[in-house]
């Protein structure tokens, strides 16, 4: 179902493909394209806009004529507003391993094809790893070129503005090729503590390039090493840190990372601004970033850097080493400008507003008690835990773009297993009433989705996931467990698009075609495993700037006045992938996945 309709103008088409859907009798059943595992929960959605009177077979595709008869039972909750009634599917007493579909018996509308089966999430880990390294500065393995090498000139450090300092390396953030310490911290960190999770879940293809030659080193650490590297970079002095490279003067069009035309006062495909934290506001020209301090950005490296000390012990004894020192002197960066540094824009208003910095701080303080032992880390940890407390995105309806970042708090969990029983009681408490009002919304709508559909929605369902995970490995308590696999069927396709909102996943279903990067734009080439930005609230949407949709939309007749989604390159705000969104997915890919052989 990709791109119809595209000889017609765009407008009648939407109209067109909206008014079919508005009447007609047409049966829709949405499910996890990618699959489940054989002793979980298996819901699908089913929805018309006339009553659904007829029953559903499960079939196998090795033998279709073994079926199962599902009744289809019908939701309380509003649909949003698209179609008038809404059914749920549940055959989850189906644990036969195999491929299969599900049917109307009378209608004879069919899912897409997906597996039953223990090893339904093999190789997703990889995926992500494969866009990871498509998203490379430096040395680009996917596109096997090499780039932005005169990545940088200062400003507001130090050192004289325009100063040359080196900080190529790291990856581009999205569909752009920006950098930024903010995503790049956490997508190393996180990959770093899915690799402690999940020992076993972790392939070596690929050598510390990213090329196709094993290194005996885990895949995983291949591609966080990339980052911690990095973050060394960026630290040049115990008072020094660099938080981002490049700006919105990227934004110029389709562009391969080699061949940049952006331009920043040193002509084109040269040198790119990079920005020092200082905790002051920044910003070249007419929009300034409300920065207060640099705790942010230090915490959340030294967490990273804690963490890569830890495993490279033994890896790399003095890698560990450098990583360890590095660790306690941007820790102490942080704690002495406590408060948060913004991302920079230039020409546009856009820029990450992370307005946290508490959460950062604890987690790189237990990380930093994890690996030298020092009491006064501890002490700090659970200093920052108290006020970070349930200071998050959860409990609230909307926020602005990156206001609560990391999209979770692993901290609370780092710090969980260090802290006598009644803290620990204090720590799941803070993320049992963030999942509850997670909870508590999820009630709206039969797909039992509660998080707010603001501008990277997919970063958050990934995020509530792991977060449900850990808290069921901190307490044993499964009351939200289902729940959680609602909103992982979500991502996989039970939602009203019926489509994977990862690229290339599963490479059978349907997924993001379409999406906002040069890459695709350029080559026609899809990179499996990026996370998209996902769904957003029509009343966010209709006010960016700069969307236009580049072709008729596949999906027009799914299109509600509540959230809208567009496999369309001219979408930035609902189909362009990240890099964060990616790493940040890891943990929850590491779940399902099977043990490496």
């Amino acid at each position: 179902m990709k791109k119809l309709f595209f000889f017609l103008p765009i407008f009648i088409c939407q109209v067109l493909m909206a008014q079919s859907g508005q009447n007609s009798k047409e049966v829709f059943i949405r499910i996890n394209q990618l699959g489940y595992h054989p002793n979980e929960s298996k819901i699908a959605i089913v929805f018309s806009n006339n009553p659904v009177r007829e029953k559903f077979n499960l079939v196998s595709t090795k033998n279709p004529q073994t079926k199962t008869t599902v009744k289809p039972i019908i939701s309380k909750a509003k649909g949003w507003g698209t179609f008038n009634y809404y059914y749920h599917l549940d055959f989850s007493d189906i644990k036969e391993e195999g491929e299969y579909y599900l049917e109307g018996i009378k209608s004879k509308q069919t899912s897409s094809i997906f597996y039953i089966s223990i090893t339904a999430y093999e190789n997703t880990t990889d995926d992500l790893l494969k866009f990871m390294q498509q998203q490379r500065c430096g040395y680009n393995p996917f596109l096997d070129i090499v780039c932005h090498q005169k990545d940088g000139r200062s400003f507001y450090g130090n050192i004289p503005d325009s100063t040359y300092v080196d900080v190529s390396g790291g990856w581009h953030d999205a569909g752009d090729q920006l950098k930024y310490l903010i995503t790049g911290s956490y997508a190393t960190a996180h990959m770093l503590m899915a690799y402690e999770l999940y020992l076993n879940k972790f392939s070596d293809y690929v050598n510390a390039l990213g090329q196709p030659a094993p290194n005996g080193i885990p895949d995983v650490l291949d591609e966080a090493k990339w980052g911690l590297d990095w973050i060394l970079k960026l630290h040049t002095a115990p008072d020094q840190l660099m938080h981002q490279v490049a700006d919105d003067r990227d934004h110029i069009g389709w562009k391969m990372p080699d061949e940049d035309k952006s331009d920043y006062g040193w002509g084109p495909n040269s040198y790119r601004a990079a920005y020092f934290a200082n905790g002051k506001p920044q910003g070249l020209k007419k929009y300034k970033s409300v920065a207060t301090g640099v705790a942010n950005v230090a915490g959340c490296s030294a967490a990273a850097l804690a963490l890569g000390a830890k495993i490279w012990i033994k890896i790399d004894p003095s890698f560990a080493s450098k990583c360890q020192a590095a660790a306690k002197t941007v820790y102490a960066f942080g704690k002495s400008k406590e408060g948060f540094q913004q991302g920079n824009s230039y020409g546009a208003p856009y820029r990450y507003n992370e307005q946290t910095w508490a959460d950062d701080m604890e987690w790189g303080a237990a990380e930093l008690y994890k690996v030298t032992k020092n009491p006064a880390y501890l002490i700090d940890a659970k200093r920052y835990a108290l006020l970070a407390n349930t200071d998050n995105w959860l409990v609230l309806d909307s926020a602005a773009h990156y206001q609560y970042y990391p999209f979770i708090n692993l901290g609370h969990f780092s710090l969980y297993e260090l802290v006598q029983p009644s803290f620990q009681d204090t720590l799941v408490s803070y993320y049992k009433i963030e999942i509850e009002h997670i909870a508590r919304r999820a009630k709206t709508n039969p797909y039992g989705i509660g998080v707010p559909f603001i501008w990277c929605s997919n970063n958050l369902i990934t995020s509530f996931i792991i977060q449900v995970l850990l808290y069921e490995r901190m307490t044993g308590d499964m009351q939200y467990h289902q729940l959680m696999l609602d909103h992982r069927d979500w991502l996989f396709g039970k939602n009203p698009w019926g489509t994977s909102m990862f690229t290339g996943m599963p490479a059978y279903g349907e997924y993001p075609l379409d999406v906002h990067t040069s890459v695709w734009a350029l080559t026609k080439k899809v990179v499996p495993g990026g996370l998209i930005d996902g769904p957003i609230f029509s009343t966010i949407y209709e006010k960016l700037l700069g969307l236009e949709l580049t072709q008729a939309d596949e999906f027009a007749k799914f299109q509600n006045n509540h959230v809208v989604y567009h496999d369309d390159i001219g979408d930035y705000s609902t189909n362009e992938p990240t890099m964060d969104g990616t790493a940040g997915s890891m943990i929850m890919m590491a779940h399902w996945s099977p043990d490496v052989k």
